[in-house]
């Protein structure tokens, strides 16, 4: 029996450790090669951009996508799942909030492996939904001091500090500036649209780890060059992805100063196939462009919930 959970459901359902639980199995799995991912595809026309993210996720027994739209500075997200065994539809959620979530996992399963293990202190950049989830992702794995947050509309950022403190009982407070948002943090975050980068590398302190989540288009750059430089270790979540839609790494791909090789994929690091941070002076990165996979094992999670509590809307199939 196929069914449809609408968005307030996948909200009441999910928690963020859930998401986070899921996302770190499944990238382990991926860095063991036990699971198939495709790179987002776009179809643009003049009035609206259809996006979609392909999977199969053998474990769970599911395959799937994740399509979304986005017109006029608005996006629509849902994700269809498929039993894997015999192709029969399972589900289909909206996925707004799931995708939030699962993206704001990403970055806190990232920064678990890649950052010190005593980080105390994050800088973020941007107050949307998306930097929502970056920060209740990081107070769920750290024991966190400070986070500080930096935006351009100042309403917005004070209203989005208050609200990320209660919610998450960790102090969040306005940066005055880029500079306040990266020196003495012990983790960076971006989780913008921006076109040029946000911060002057001269400001990242050894020993920082970088989660990147906002660039995933070469009209978007976080991040300039000199950064990349300073970067003792770029992680990605899939090469594939990142050659195609890394618009933090592939200016400098093109000039030959960093080469796919050298990046290791977040799930080589969890399976143990390749190293991940080196010594505690060392500066990482995570480049996060999302990945069908990651949507998927959330999405099973949510699943596996409304099954339990009876939640959700027969689909006529």
């Amino acid at each position: 029996m196929a069914i449809y959970l609408g968005e307030r459901e996948v909200e009441a359902l999910l928690e963020m450790p859930a998401a986070i639980e899921a996302v770190e199995t499944v990238m382990a799995a991926h860095g063991r090669g036990e699971v198939v991912d495709y790179s987002r595809q776009r179809v643009r026309l003049p009035g609206s951009v259809t996006h979609m993210l392909q999977a199969g996720v053998p474990y769970l027994n599911l395959t799937g996508f994740k399509v979304y739209t986005s017109s006029g500075g608005k996006a629509r997200f849902w994700v269809h799942l498929f039993d894997a065994s015999n192709g029969d539809p399972v589900a289909a959620l909206e996925a707004d909030r799931l995708g939030m979530m699962r993206t704001g996992a990403a970055g806190a399963v990232a920064a678990r492996w890649l950052a010190r293990p005593d980080a105390a202190v994050v800088g973020v950049f941007g107050a949307g939904g998306q930097a929502e989830g970056q920060v209740q992702a990081l107070c769920s794995v750290f024991e966190l001091s400070r986070v500080k947050v930096f935006a351009r509309d100042r309403e917005r950022l004070t209203r989005f500090c208050e609200r990320m403190t209660a919610l998450t009982a960790c102090e969040v407070v306005p940066a005055a500036s880029a500079e306040e948002t990266v020196r003495g943090s012990d983790i960076v975050v971006t989780v913008t649209t921006a076109a040029k980068p946000l911060f002057d590398a001269a400001w990242i302190e050894p020993g920082t780890h970088i989660n990147a989540a906002g660039s995933n288009s070469l009209a978007r750059q976080e991040l300039s060059e000199s950064c990349l430089r300073r970067v003792d270790l770029i992680c990605v979540d899939a090469r594939e992805t990142a050659l195609r839609e890394a618009g933090d790494l592939l200016p400098a791909l093109e000039k030959g100063r960093t080469q796919p090789g050298r990046w290791v994929e977040l799930g080589e690091v969890i399976a143990g196939v390749r190293p991940g941070r080196a010594n505690t002076s060392a500066i990482s990165l995570f480049e996060s462009q999302g990945m069908g996979i990651q949507d998927i094992a959330v999405a099973s999670k949510v699943l596996t919930l409304a099954r339990e509590r009876g939640l959700g809307t027969t689909l006529p199939y």
